[in-house]
């Protein structure tokens, strides 16, 4: 009875099977003989194009001219005379110390170079030199008058007309006056050279006292102290009533020139060839640079590539590069990153395709291409620059190639496609029109 029961149900059960399998054949054959819809994508033919080859580099901007404020006399700071993060041009007045020392110094070197004018003049009269003459003078008179006195009592002693008492006495006297008129001259060659010395003394003395008005008038002068370049105005770190040293390390406050600003990047070794080689440089043509700010939006205004360093950065193999900005609403300051835009080459006859049509997976790129039979394909493809919202793709495709752009994720090898032109957003590089 078990036995039969059992027969009974494993008939069924093999009927049951049977009945599957048959219905999920006849499924199968069904499926196979309804065709797959043809899915709906966008796509660009791809054509050659000439388009400039951009690199961006992050950096900071830097006062190249931005100088540290110091005194050059020291005092008391009387005055302050501008507000921390102002602008001040070149020559503003930004501290004013205690004057009062200062104009002693110099009412006092006015005196004494007073006093020097007056005893150059003294010594220019040569009033000793003048009254050591005359007596020369004087005594030469009196040599010629005892030689006279002489020749005339010689003859008259010979005649017994004169005694010989009286040529002796004019005799004397003429020999004394000799004495006299050689000690007469000896004294005024005493006292010219004397003069001359006084004189050249006197002006050295006038000289010196000069410098040290000079002198005086420069300390007061500094004692106003004035902003070297224009630009905008820090912190002062001394407050009025403290004493200022021109030998402190610290400075009363910088000023940093805002206009133009500078920006700082760098590029690798390899670039930095490629820009010497290029045809751009080769032009001597000057090269923009556009600069994104850290908040995402573009400087409104275009710089210029201005110099670099003298050598490569052994410890990163890089080159630092400067540029410079216009910064007429002083937007930009110091110390602010961003990353700048520059036109490396123009790339002749190249494919550029949409960065949205490549499909990267474990790293490898990819796009799907529509044969002759509208049937989707997957090529492998290699990439170089990217050029706006595109790639330039160095290999794996050519023109008349024509890409799927939208529709990517819809679509397997070998699916059937409808295609439609793609519009792009924008005016961009990749639209390859």
């Amino acid at each position: 009875m078990i036995i039969t029961r059992l027969v009974q149900f494993t008939g069924v059960a093999a009927v049951a099977f049977a009945t599957v399998i048959t219905e999920s054949c006849q499924s199968g054959s069904q499926a196979q003989g309804m065709a797959m819809p043809p899915v709906p994508v966008s796509v660009v033919e791809l054509q050659p194009h000439d388009v400039p080859i951009y690199g961006e580099y992050a950096g900071q901007t830097f006062g190249r001219d931005t100088v540290e404020v110091r005194a050059r006399v020291d005092g008391y700071l009387e005055k302050r005379m501008f507000g921390a993060g102002t602008d001040v041009r070149a020559g503003q007045v930004l501290y004013v110390l205690d004057q009062r020392p200062f104009i002693a110094q110099v009412e006092k070197a006015k005196a004494e170079l007073g006093q020097s004018i007056a005893n150059l003049e003294f010594a220019k009269n040569q009033v000793a030199l003048v009254q050591t003459e005359a007596n020369l003078a004087q005594a030469k008179a009196n040599l010629d008058k005892a030689q006279h006195d002489v020749d005339r009592l010689k003859p008259l002693v010979s005649q017994d007309a004169a005694s010989q008492q009286d040529l002796d006495n004019a005799l004397a006297a003429l020999e004394s006056n000799k004495a006299n008129v050689a000690a007469l001259t000896a004294n005024v060659d005493q006292t010219r050279l004397r003069a001359k010395t006084d004189i050249e003394f006197a002006k050295a003395q006038v000289d010196a006292n000069q410098a040290v008005l000079k002198t005086a008038e420069l300390d007061l002068g500094y004692t106003t102290i004035a902003s070297p370049v224009s630009g905008r105005i820090g912190e002062s770190l001394v407050q009025v009533g403290g004493l200022v040293s021109r030998s402190s390390p610290t400075p009363l406050t910088t000023v940093a020139p805002l206009d133009p600003i500078w920006f700082r990047f760098k590029i690798s070794d390899t670039e930095y060839l490629n820009y010497m080689h290029s045809q751009e440089r080769q032009k001597n043509t000057v090269v923009p640079v556009t600069l994104k700010l850290a908040d995402g939006t573009d400087f409104p205004h275009t710089g210029q590539i201005r110099n670099n360093v003298n050598q490569l950065d052994l410890k990163t193999g890089s080159l630092e590069i400067d540029c410079t900005f216009p910064n007429p609403e002083r937007v930009l300051l110091p110390g602010q990153f961003g990353v700048v835009r520059v036109l490396k080459q123009h790339a002749r006859s190249v494919i550029v395709i949409p960065q949205r049509a490549v499909v990267e997976t474990q790293n490898m790129q990819s796009v799907f291409t529509v044969g002759a039979d509208n049937k989707a394909q997957i090529r492998n493809i290699t990439t170089g620059d990217r050029i706006g919202d595109g790639w330039i793709v160095t290999d794996g495709l050519k023109p008349g190639d024509v890409v799927i752009v939208e529709g990517v994720q819809k679509i397997r090898p070998g699916a059937p496609v409808q295609t439609s032109p793609y519009k792009a957003p924008g005016n961009t590089a990749s639209q390859n029109r």
